[in-house]
């Protein structure tokens, strides 16, 4: 699993490619543009209050920091929307280890912020979102790395154990159940659309779902939101604080809202509503019609980056965007599912909404990434080749009207 492994084992290290020449996906861009405009003019009208009230600093405090972070994050999306994407076979193994050491530095520290050890630096970075942008890079070069291998299992299934193992044990000691969960899903996923065999998925989540049980049995934070949950499916008024206080936003928002900036929930108890909270903001001041307009663009994003992925010039580039704007979905869709009650409670940040240096920098990263497969599409290619041989379970590419799913027996 070292640099070399990745190296030697692709041939498109050696060869010249042409340099991108087409533009970046334009409805992709327009709806990243959007979010990101939507989620300042919502993150100033819910952080003023908390900034002067909970953290003692000046109304603007949290939306200028998010502004900061939003400027490097901009200038991380034009470096990386121009760095060749296939030249992450050489720098993911050290890009690896630091994130490795940056997990690790996180336990030795031992900076507690609201009751768990997520950040380094009094608190302005947090490695778990980089560990799930990484985990993603990592495993998108090495499964392409090892695509004529990963039926084997000492060859595939087990390595890819050992990498999620290393990524998710860090971040679970942590504590944070729901990052270390969404790395062995994204790792799950991958290894799927690779061609990875799907007896040994079916074991993974197996696996994965017995130690998540065991996880719940041993953690007493587990265990009350996994109580809390069900006791709220059963019955909303038995939900916990944080989710009736999020109902109460909702259903004062109505269809069109309270008005931007009007939230009472904010003020009325309401848990930290500039970032895990947000989305409830947004319901009750925008109404049924601003969090559809909100979760159009998310659907925007997602659909041109899943077009992106279909149209990359190789399958390294298929399983890049494919997982990069996979996870920026499901960040999204947790938050939203747990502010309504469908899912128990997890830290998962709202993408490109929430305050949060740490998220925001991180999902712009990968926003570039995908930016730059989209630019590449035009380059020569042999990803037919890639998917027809080496078993993937379902082509992505859908050309000349060939069947998606493939067909057993095949090599």
């Amino acid at each position: 699993m070292g640099a070399g492994t990745f190296v030697t084992s692709s041939n498109y290290a050696n060869e010249e490619r042409p340099a991108p020449a087409r533009s970046v996906d334009l409805p992709f861009l327009l709806a990243l543009i959007g979010l990101l405009v939507f989620g300042l003019i919502v993150l100033f009208s819910a952080s003023w209050d908390f900034s002067l009230e909970m953290l003692g600093k000046k109304p603007t405090y949290m939306f200028s920091r998010q502004l900061l972070w939003l400027g490097i994050g901009i200038v991380g999306v034009y470096v990386l929307s121009r760095f060749d994407y296939h030249h992450w076979s050489k720098l993911v193994v050290p890009v690896t280890f630091l994130t490795i050491l940056m997990l690790s530095a996180v336990l030795l520290t031992n900076e507690i912020r609201f009751g768990a050890k997520r950040a380094i630096f009094s608190g302005s970075v947090q490695p778990s979102e980089l560990a799930k942008l990484i985990s993603i890079i990592y495993l998108a070069v090495w499964l392409y790395a090892k695509r004529a291998s990963l039926r084997v299992f000492s060859l595939g299934f087990l390595p890819l154990s050992i990498i999620l193992g290393i990524f998710g044990g860090l971040i679970f000691l942590q504590p944070d159940l729901s990052a270390a969960g969404t790395v062995l899903l994204m790792g799950g996923l991958l290894f799927f659309i690779a061609g990875g065999d799907l007896k040994q998925i079916f074991v993974m989540l197996l696996v994965t779902l017995f130690v998540g049980w065991l996880v719940v049995q041993v953690s007493e934070t587990g265990q009350k939101r996994i109580a809390d949950f069900i006791l709220g499916i059963k019955d909303p008024t038995q939900a916990s604080y944080h989710v009736l206080r999020s109902f109460e936003a909702i259903v004062g928002g109505g269809v069109f809202g309270r008005g931007l900036g009007q939230s009472l929930s904010k003020f009325t108890g309401l848990p930290v509503p500039p970032t895990d909270s947000i989305f409830a903001i947004v319901v009750e001041e925008l109404g049924l019609v601003g969090t559809i307009f909100l979760i159009g663009l998310y659907a925007l994003l997602i659909w041109r980056g899943l077009v992106i992925a279909r149209r990359a010039p190789d399958m390294l580039g298929t399983l890049l965007a494919f997982g990069l704007v996979l996870w920026i979905g499901m960040e999204a869709l947790i938050n939203m599912a747990v502010m309504v009650g469908l899912l128990p409670f997890a830290g998962n940040a709202l993408p490109f909404v929430s305050a949060g240096g740490s998220n925001l920098t991180t999902m712009l990263a990968a926003v570039g990434i995908v930016m730059n497969v989209s630019r590449q599409r035009g380059a020569t290619t042999h990803t037919d080749d890639e998917w027809r041989s080496f078993g993937a379970t379902f082509d992505l590419r859908g050309r000349n009207g060939r069947r998606r799913v493939s067909r057993p027996g095949r090599a």
